[in-house]
C-alpha cells in the first residue's frame, strides 16, 4: 500500500497531466514529497560509470561525434524583462546577472532552425544563439514553444555555408545499455562533451504547464544547469532525445547520474508542428486516478484488481460527456485522501490497462478528435463500453 501511493497517486492524469493528488505534493521536475520529507522521482533508475566508446578499430568515437557535431550544438542566452525568471525551473537554464538565463540547443536543418526547450527560452524578449566554437551570437526568432513537452523551435539567420545541422535519429529503436555522448554548456562552460549510456526508457517526466511527458529516455552521462535544450547523441553520431531535466539528492543541485531526454521522435512532430503553425495542440481526456494493485483492490473492495481507478472526471471535459463516472466518497488510507467510488479503467481500444501510465500513455499518442473506446468497471460491478472523444488539452493542468 506504501509503495502504491507513492507511485501511483502521487502522479494523476488530466489528460496527460502529472500533478499532486491524495496529498501528495509534485513539484517541478516530476519529483513528489516523500514521507520523510526528501525528495525523490517517481520513478528511479540506476547510473553507471561514464564509458569509453570505442569502434572496432580504436578509434574515439566520442571525440569523432564531439569534431562533428560540436559545430551545430547552440550556445542559448534568453534575457527578460527586468529580473522575471522562468517560472518552471527543474534542471536550467544556468541564472545569470540582469535577468539573463543560458541553455542549449541543436541546429536541424540548413534553414537555420535550432531546437531547445521550452523553459529555457520561456518569457524571453530576447534570445541570441552562439553555434559551436564561433564568437559571434546571433539574434534568434521564437517561432513557436511547446510547454507540454518542453520543446522551442528558433531561428536563425546564417549563411548556409556555416550552419552544420546534426542528424536526427530514431528513438524507438533506443535499448538500456546504448551509448550515448551529451554536448551542452552546464554551468555557462560552452561546448563541454560527455558520455555514458541509456540507463531506462519509458519514464515520464512533468512538463513545464504540469502535464506529463511520455517515453522519455533516462541517462547517466553527466548533465546540469545549462545542458538544457541541448543533444544526446547516439554513437552513430544522430540526436535521439533533447536534454531537458535531472534528479539530484541529498541537497545537491548537479549531476548525480540521472538525466531525462525528451525522445527525438516526440520533438520531431512537435517541430513539425511548429514550423507549420506556430503552437501544438494535443488529446485531452479530462481525468485523475491511479493504477489498482491486488492490495489496493482488497483495501477499497474494488471488483477487479487491475486498472485505473478514476478519482475525478474534469466537468464537461471529454470523459465527462463519455459518461466516465469519478469517485464520490473520500476515504483515508495510508494517510492519503482518497476519493472511492469511480469507474475503474481496464480496457482502452480493445488493450488491457494495467496502470495510470497505459492511460497516459495512449492519450499522449492521441491526437484532438480522436475517438477512444474505454471499457471501465462502475463501482456496483457493471460492466461498460463508453467511447470518448478527446479534447484539447488545456495550457496548464493547474
Amino acid at each position: 500500500m506504501r509503495r502504491f501511493f507513492r507511485t501511483s497517486f502521487g502522479s494523476a492524469l488530466l489528460g496527460g497531466a502529472v500533478v499532486g493528488a491524495f496529498g501528495w505534493v509534485a513539484i517541478a521536475a516530476g519529483w513528489i514529497e516523500s514521507e520523510g520529507g526528501t525528495t525523490t522521482t517517481v520513478r528511479s533508475g540506476t547510473a553507471a560509470a561514464p564509458i569509453s566508446v570505442e569502434d572496432d578499430g580504436g578509434v574515439n568515437l566520442i571525440n569523432e561525434i564531439y569534431r562533428r557535431d560540436g559545430r551545430g550544438v547552440a550556445f542559448i542566452e534568453a534575457s527578460r524583462p527586468g529580473d522575471e525568471s522562468p517560472q518552471f525551473n527543474p534542471f536550467g537554464p544556468e541564472p545569470e546577472g540582469g535577468g539573463t538565463a543560458t541553455g542549449s540547443g541543436f541546429l536541424i536543418d540548413r534553414k537555420g532552425h535550432v531546437v531547445t526547450n521550452s523553459h529555457v527560452v520561456e518569457g524571453a524578449d530576447r534570445v541570441r544563439v552562439t553555434l559551436g566554437a564561433e564568437e559571434t551570437s546571433h539574434p534568434a526568432e521564437v517561432i513557436g514553444t511547446d510547454p507540454a513537452t518542453d520543446v522551442a523551435l528558433l531561428r536563425i539567420d546564417v549563411p548556409t555555408e556555416r550552419l552544420h545541422p546534426l542528424a536526427l535519429g530514431d528513438s524507438s529503436e533506443v535499448v538500456v545499455g546504448d551509448s550515448v555522448v551529451a554536448i551542452g554548456n552546464p554551468f555557462g562552460l560552452d561546448r563541454t562533451v560527455t558520455s555514458g549510456i541509456v540507463s531506462a526508457l519509458q519514464r515520464q517526466i512533468q512538463a513545464p504547464n504540469g502535464f506529463s511527458i511520455s517515453n522519455v529516455i533516462q541517462t547517466d552521462a553527466a548533465i546540469n544547469p545549462g545542458n538544457s535544450g541541448g543533444p544526446l547523441i547516439d554513437a552513430t553520431g544522430s540526436v535521439i532525445g533533447i536534454n531537458s531535466q535531472i534528479q539530484t539528492g541529498g541537497g545537491s543541485g548537479g549531476n548525480v547520474g540521472i538525466g531525462f531526454a525528451v525522445p527525438i521522435d516526440t520533438a520531431r512532430e512537435v517541430v513539425r508542428q511548429l514550423k507549420q503553425d506556430g503552437e501544438v495542440e494535443h488529446a485531452f481526456i479530462g481525468i485523475t486516478g491511479g493504477s489498482v494493485t491486488p492490495t489496493l483492490a482488497k483495501a477499497l473492495k474494488l471488483r477487479v484488481d487491475k486498472g485505473v481507478l478514476v478519482n475525478e472526471v474534469v466537468e464537461d471535459g471529454p470523459a465527462d460527456e463519455a459518461g466516465v463516472q469519478g469517485g464520490d466518497t473520500e476515504a483515508t488510507i495510508e494517510g492519503a485522501e482518497v476519493r472511492t467510488g469511480g469507474d475503474v479503467i481496464v480496457e482502452i481500444d480493445g488493450e488491457p490497462v494495467t496502470s495510470m501510465d497505459d492511460v497516459i500513455d495512449a492519450v499522449n499518442a492521441a491526437r484532438p478528435g480522436d475517438r477512444m473506446r474505454l471499457k471501465v468497471v462502475h463501482d456496483d460491478g457493471e460492466k461498460k463500453a463508453l467511447a470518448v472523444t478527446l479534447g484539447v488539452r488545456p495550457d496548464s493542468a493547474k
